[in-house]
């Protein structure tokens, strides 16, 4: 029996992980949970699965689910506890073996650098923690000798990849794209872009900012520095491929030119079900329609139309603090998109300038990578609130 503490139990992939869980009761169960801000679902999964904890992100929210287990006569039997420390108390719980890292952003990266550290196995599926600290976790991991298993689609298809050669085997990478809503979009209409049509995602179902960071491509720019660290690889061997199908999630040319795919169902729970059950492979119904393959379409992605993937190559090649800045002010600029205060292509613009005013070294622990994330949200806020203030302007007319 696996335990698993799951991170973001309310999102996309913790239901998607306690799916797992339901279909195989024999081999999994779950002993901790961080669910965020939506009590009522936080209240059904903890009546459900009867997890030991359950943290919440503030305090009210923890209060009102206390109130709901007492109703229940249930809080005597799970601990309530909320913001950073209590995710980390999911995390790092004793008796969890598996730690599924789901929590959109850097508001897991303590959370799941603390289970890293506490000798946990760690499923990722949230990329900005490597974006943002992946050279301080990946060392972790290899110290406490336990693997990092992306769930991430692209990634887990790599991983899967590789185990078909050795390591010192492996030419390049190729991580695929759908190419998000405005692959054939002319570039000059994306300055007129709206928040509905950017969350019109032609394939997967995700959250909001992941969706708007699928339509910019800066999904994908994240993904090769997360493989960068994941894989210990240089950008310079990861190469993205536009194929709008999504049906290879990605592959791994070999030096040999042999060419390892590994295509499966858009479902999310195969990659956790992998992640879950590895070294191992367990039978499910989550088949390929292999009779069903008519086409298969690549091209190389417009890094002139999509500048956010140019941007993310740029800040993994500088080093430094740069690939923090990215994601902060990605995150920053992709709210206030979701708001209408900034146009779409602002997006690539507000990333750009402060990424290029972000001097900081290479942080040496999470404190400091939480402290330059911080200034850099404060430098992308301004720089918005400007841009804001800008646009209410009236032009003075000539008399």
């Amino acid at each position: 029996m696996k335990r698993i503490a799951i991170l973001g139990s309310t999102g996309s992939i913790g239901k998607s992980t306690l799916s797992i869980v339901e279909s195989f009761p024999d081999r999994f169960s779950v002993v901790s949970m961080a669910a965020g801000h939506n009590v009522d679902l936080a209240f059904e999964q903890a009546r459900r699965w009867r997890p030991q904890i359950v943290s919440m992100a503030t305090a009210e929210t923890a209060g009102q689910l206390q109130d709901k287990l007492k109703q229940a006569g249930l809080n005597h039997a799970i601990e309530v506890t909320h913001g950073s420390a209590g995710t980390v108390k999911v995390s790092t719980h004793p008796d969890a073996d598996f730690v599924v890292s789901a929590i959109v952003g850097v508001a897991g990266l303590e959370a799941t650098y603390e289970a890293v550290k506490a000798g946990k196995s760690v499923g990722l599926a949230n990329k900005e923690c490597m974006v943002a600290a992946g050279d301080l976790i990946s060392a972790e991991a290899r110290k406490q000798g336990k693997p990092l298993l992306p769930i991430d689609s692209e990634h887990n298809a790599i991983h899967q990849a590789m185990r078909g050669g050795r390591r010192n085997e492996v030419q390049r990478v190729w991580l695929t794209a759908s190419g998000g809503p405005f692959l054939h979009t002319p570039a000059s209409a994306l300055a007129d872009i709206t928040v509905e049509q950017a969350l019109n995602h032609p394939t997967w179902k995700m959250g909001r900012r992941i969706t708007i960071d699928s339509a910019t491509l800066m999904n994908k720019g994240f993904e090769v520095i997360e493989a960068c660290r994941l894989f210990d690889m240089p950008a310079s061997q990861i190469s993205v491929l536009v194929h709008p199908q999504s049906t290879i999630h990605s592959m791994v040319e070999f030096v040999d030119g042999s060419l390892l795919a590994q295509l499966s169902v858009t479902d999310m729970r195969l990659p956790i079900l992998y992640a879950l059950t590895y070294p191992d492979r367990i039978e499910s119904d989550l088949r390929f329609p292999v009779q069903e393959l008519r086409r298969l379409d690549f091209c190389l992605p417009d890094l002139d139309k999509f500048p956010c993937l140019r941007l993310a190559y740029e800040a993994v090649e500088a080093g430094g603090a740069k690939t923090i800045a990215l994601n902060a002010a990605d995150e920053v600029a992709v709210a206030a998109f979701l708001e209408g205060s900034i146009g779409f292509l602002e997006i690539p613009a507000t990333i750009k300038a402060v990424v290029v005013a972000t001097s900081a070294p290479a942080p040496e622990s999470i404190h400091e990578v939480l402290s330059v994330d911080a200034d850099v949200r404060c430098r992308a806020q301004a720089r918005i609130e400007a841009l804001v203030q800008g646009k209410s302007v009236v032009p003075a007319t000539r008399g």
